[in-house]
Order: structure tokens, then sequence, then C-alpha cells
């Protein structure tokens, strides 16, 4: 009782601190604010809109959360997105096998300015043009090749701000700037992140943080399985991933966080995560919504008329439950997500509940949830190899 009224009372301090200076420049939860400006003005990129096929070029936090948005709201995007997160010869051939490099818009993206992968992407594309009109570049306004390549090319540049990490910046220019490219209504994604600062919201916020602290300071359950019926929400769980993975795997604490795309994985993974080593906690996702048509079929035997009148989403409802009821009778821990639709504003409040969550608790278990030293090292490395 005492270790929980300790911790509830570090969750009140936390989150009071973070409301206080929520509406303060230079905070890092600062894109969740209602004051929150971008550093640019959304009339100023009505000049890109012409384009209807547009490029992402970034890493990790800079790329991740845009994509997660095209793939939610996809059915309302009408232009095609692609988005090149890594290094990858085929992916760079296609792209450069594009007719008309001048009719596609390409959006760099580097909080730091010095991604190696980012940098090397544009140099293999060779898109860079004096005055180029189909390029926005997006980082920090610092001393870095990214906006001095702007400068000096004079390419379209936005300022990154530097007090809002990658991995927490898809409130910000990183997400908003693409999505508005997307004709996604960036208001609406905006509308209601303030929600889990009270009420039932903030009870649900407060429990959960508490027990997953507890569970990380246990050290017993190792591996966080984001269990997923919801192909919409893949690349979101993406980004969810980096978000926990990064944020949360310190000091010898952490998830490994895996996406697990069901039903797809009742045939491959299912038998390990219920019946292999008892180190793993689920986050289960679903929805209600989907294709209602019903499944009528004379062809199959007659074992197999349970299928009958049933729709894909019923069958897929149905291999839930039962993984759910699984879970429950092996006593496995897990947390079960219900998308009710594919809005705007539920993609928006996503985003933020997992972003206060994750950071507070890395504060709980008293780890730094916005640094990656880890990170920093291998890219410190990789330069002095390749010097």
């Amino acid at each position: 009782m005492k270790k929980n009224k300790k911790i509830n009372k570090k969750f009140s301090n936390i989150l009071n601190n973070i409301v206080i200076n929520l509406d303060k420049s230079k905070n890092a939860f600062n894109s969740l604010s209602n004051q929150f400006k971008l550093s640019c003005k959304l009339k100023d990129l009505n000049k890109f809109k012409r384009f209807n096929t547009v490029v992402v070029i970034g890493m990790g936090g800079s790329i991740l959360g845009a994509e997660a948005i095209y793939h939610f709201l996809k059915k309302k995007i009408k232009k095609e997105f692609l988005f090149l997160n890594n290094i990858d010869e085929e992916e760079l051939k296609e792209i450069k096998d594009k007719k008309n490099l001048n009719k596609i818009l390409f959006i760099i993206i580097s909080k730091s300015g010095n991604t190696v992968e980012t940098l090397s992407n544009i140099r293999a594309l060779k898109i860079i043009k004096k005055g180029s009109k189909n390029i926005i570049i997006i980082s920090e306004k610092k001393q870095n090749p990214l906006y001095l390549l702007a400068k000096k090319m004079k390419l379209f540049h936005i300022e990154h701000k530097s007090y809002i990490g990658g991995r927490y910046s898809v409130l910000s220019e990183v997400g908003l700037v693409p999505a508005y490219l997307m004709g996604v209504n960036v208001l609406r994604l905006r509308k209601n992140l303030l929600n889990h600062f009270s009420g039932k919201n903030k009870i649900y916020l407060k429990d959960n943080s508490t027990k997953l602290a507890r569970i990380l300071q246990k050290k017993k359950f190792k591996t966080l399985i984001f269990f997923n019926y919801v192909p919409q929400l893949n690349k979101f769980l993406y980004w969810n991933q980096q978000l926990i993975a990064e944020s949360l795997g310190k000091k010898g604490k952490g998830f490994l966080p895996i996406i697990s795309p069901a039903p797809k994985d009742h045939h491959s993974l299912l038998q390990l995560y219920l019946d292999g080593p008892e180190d793993k906690l689920f986050y289960v996702f679903g929805t209600d919504i989907g294709n209602k048509e019903k499944l009528n079929s004379n062809f199959l035997d007659k074992k197999l008329d349970f299928l009958n009148n049933k729709s894909l989403s019923q069958i897929k409802a149905a291999q839930k439950n039962a993984f759910l009821k699984s879970l429950k009778k092996k006593r496995i821990p897990f947390r079960e997500f219900k998308i009710r639709d594919f809005s705007e504003k539920v993609l928006g409040e996503l985003f933020s509940y997992f972003i206060l969550e994750t950071a507070i608790v890395g504060k709980l278990i008293n780890i730094n949830p916005f640094d990656q030293p880890a990170v920093e090292e291998v890219k410190i490395n990789t330069k002095r190899i390749l010097s």
C-alpha cells in the first residue's frame, strides 16, 4: 500500500509539472498544447499542393509519424505518398525510375540536419538543384548540413524545434506538414490532445502508467507484443515501437516491443506466445469497423458450415476474442484497445496518449525518456569508421 501511495503521488507530481509547463515554449510536451505554433504558416504550403506524388525522406521519428498518419487515414487521401526510411537501393531505383522527378515533391526531414542515411539518400537521388520548387527541408535552424544546404541552394526550409525530440515530434512540423499536404485536417488531428489531463482519461493514464512502471521495475516481463487485428494501424505501431524502445530502453530497463499482425501470426508465433517463456505482456488492437458482407458458399464441406453467413470482420473478431480468452485463462497480462473509427481525431488521441504515458513511465522509473545515448554512440562510431 505504501509503495502504491508513493508511486501515485509521484505520478501526480509529474503530471502537474507537465500541465504547468505545457504552454511554455522550449518544452518537450509543447506540441500537445493549444498554444503550440508551427514554424511556418499552413497557407505557405499551398504552393506545394499541386504535387500528386510526394516522397518523404527521413529516419526514425522524422518519418514514422507521417507514415502512420498516411496509412491510418489512407482512404481519405487522394495523393501517392512514398516513404524512404532506410538505405535501400531497390527503393531508390524505383524512385529514380519515375519519369519526371521535377513533378514529385520531396520532403526531407532530419532534426539534427546531419542524419547519415537521409543525407546519403538525397545524394543518391541527385534531386538538389539551386532554387528547386519541389523540395521542402525540415531541420533545426542551426549550422548543420541540411540547413546550410537549404540556405545555399535557396530551398524551402521549415524549422524543426530543437526542444522537441524526434520521436515526440509527430504533432509538430514533422508530422503536420506532410499531413497537411496529404489533405488531412490538421486541426482535427490536434483537437482532443488535452483530454488525457482530466476526468476518467486522467484516471486511466494514472492507472496504466503506474502499473507499467511497477512491471518495469520488477524486470519480469521483457517483451511487449503489439498483437494487431487492424491493418491500418500497423505503421502507427512502428511509430509506437520506436517511442517505447528508445524512451524506456535504458539502464538495463525497458521492453522489447514487437509488432505482430493478426490473425496471420496465429499460425506462426501464437504457440510461443501462449505456451513459451512467461516474460511477455500484450497490447491487443481491434475494431468493430470492417466489411460486413456475409460469406456464403455451398462448395465447402458441411463441417465448415459455421463459416456461412459470417463476414470477414466477424471471423476476425471471433479469432481476437478466442485469443483474449486464452490470455485470461493463462493469466498473461494484456491491454485491449478498440479503434472506434479511422478519423483525425482518434489518431491524434492515440499519438498524444502514448506520448504522455511513455514519458511519464520513464520519469516514474527514474530514467530520462528524452535521450538516446546508445543511438548517439553508434552514430559517432559510424562517422569515425567512414572518416
